[in-house]
């Protein structure tokens, strides 16, 4: 899978970072439950945040694998850790970056690669999630922009953003073609940010509602051509698919490390666990689809970076990816035991953070229908 010097050395040099700095402050960052500024700030650093974007506009000159290959790493390390990040490099920001003006580049796009303010993403709403077409946020045209007023729901990183992209409607007749993309500063009048939600899994990721009450925005704020948010969202969605799908990899990598070390360390009936073939079994079953969590997800990303339509592909390695995490948090809870069960131990993180990606870039009841349709059911 490896094509380039470049992937061989984003991978090396994340892997140090997971390794020396993240791992050994995630247990205590998950219990304190607080968004890790000083961690965010360290990956801003290295040029983290901008790897998608080139370096004559403020970024590290990246792609989609490199991208994606961060997130994993860092999934490896924290889920937060590696959501919040993903939240920077892509959603949060690259609405922004293709639309904005260069007031708007120097304002928030540098400084956003520079850590210094954060980015994220508003697209759900309490009755419109997977079904666009019943997004009700509504930007209204005036003479000299537009007034905003809706609720977006489950905004990550809400709590802590500098500024927000935000679908909206603007013709509510046209449905999906009237959809458009704005950008919203977060200290605009009539922004409004609930406290963050008590959540089960991703604890240091804050995630709340966004009311916008009468927000007035000037037109450049449209993050779009008029009339083409369907298609905006549709053009990153592979991307968002994939980013996912390495979060997950990242997590079956971190549980089934975490496995084979402890049936080696915990002795039952006189041997190492891992001596038993019902352990094996799961050890084995996690190795397995580890390697195809692989295939699938990098086999998307590099048809992304050389400009293939992948959007089967990146859905199939979501919805795998995701779902191997799922079995991951799962047995490592079971080889673990009763220790599984502990705060003390990662495979109660492990299970509870897995919950997080069923829902990012489509649930698997939405993917699963358009899945058997592309393959032709």
């Amino acid at each position: 899978m490896l094509r380039s010097n470049a992937e061989d050395l984003v991978r090396k040099t994340m892997a140090r970072f997971v390794d020396t700095v993240l791992i050994p402050k995630a247990q205590e960052i998950d219990q304190k439950g607080e968004f890790p500024r000083e961690i965010f700030m360290e990956m801003a650093g290295m040029g983290v945040f901008g790897i998608r974007y080139p370096k004559n506009r403020g970024g590290s000159g990246g792609n989609t694998t490199l991208y994606c290959i961060i997130c994993e790493e860092l999934a490896r390390g924290l889920m937060s850790a590696a959501a919040s990040t993903a939240m920077q490099c892509l959603m949060g920001t690259n609405f922004l970056f293709h639309f904005g003006t260069e007031e708007m580049h120097r304002e928030f796009f540098l400084p956003a690669m520079r850590g210094e303010k954060i980015a994220c993403f508003c697209l759900t709403e309490p009755e419109a999630g997977g079904d666009l077409g019943s997004v009700s946020t509504l930007a209204t045209r005036t003479s000299d922009g537009y007034v905003i007023n809706g609720l977006k729901t489950w905004v990550t990183d809400g709590p802590v953003a500098s500024f927000y992209t935000v679908l909206c409607q603007t013709d509510p007749a046209k449905k999906l073609r009237g959809l458009n993309f704005f950008f919203v500063p977060r200290d605009t009048p009539g922004v409004s940010v609930s406290k963050p939600f008590d959540l089960l899994g991703t604890r240091t990721t804050p995630i709340c509602e966004l009311s916008l009450t009468d927000v007035r925005i000037p037109a450049h704020y449209m993050l779009c051509e008029e009339g083409r948010g369907t298609d905006s969202l549709l053009g990153i969605l592979s991307e968002i698919r994939t980013m996912t799908a390495a979060l997950g990899i990242g997590l079956v990598r971190a549980a089934l490390h975490d496995c084979i070390q402890y049936a080696h360390e915990r002795v039952a009936f006189g041997k190492p666990i891992g001596s038993y073939q019902l352990i094996q079994a799961k050890v084995a079953e996690l190795a397995v689809d580890l390697e195809a969590a692989k295939l699938l997800t990098y086999r998307a990303t590099h048809m992304i970076d050389d400009k293939i339509s992948c959007l089967p592909q990146a859905s199939m390695a979501k919805y795998f990816a995701t779902e191997a995490a799922c079995k991951a948090g799962d047995y490592a809870t079971r080889i673990f035991g009763a220790y599984g069960f502990s705060m003390e131990y990662t495979a109660q993180r492990y299970y509870r953070d897995n919950r997080f990606l069923l829902y990012g870039g489509g649930t698997h009841e939405v993917l699963l229908p358009n899945i058997a349709r592309w393959v032709g059911l």
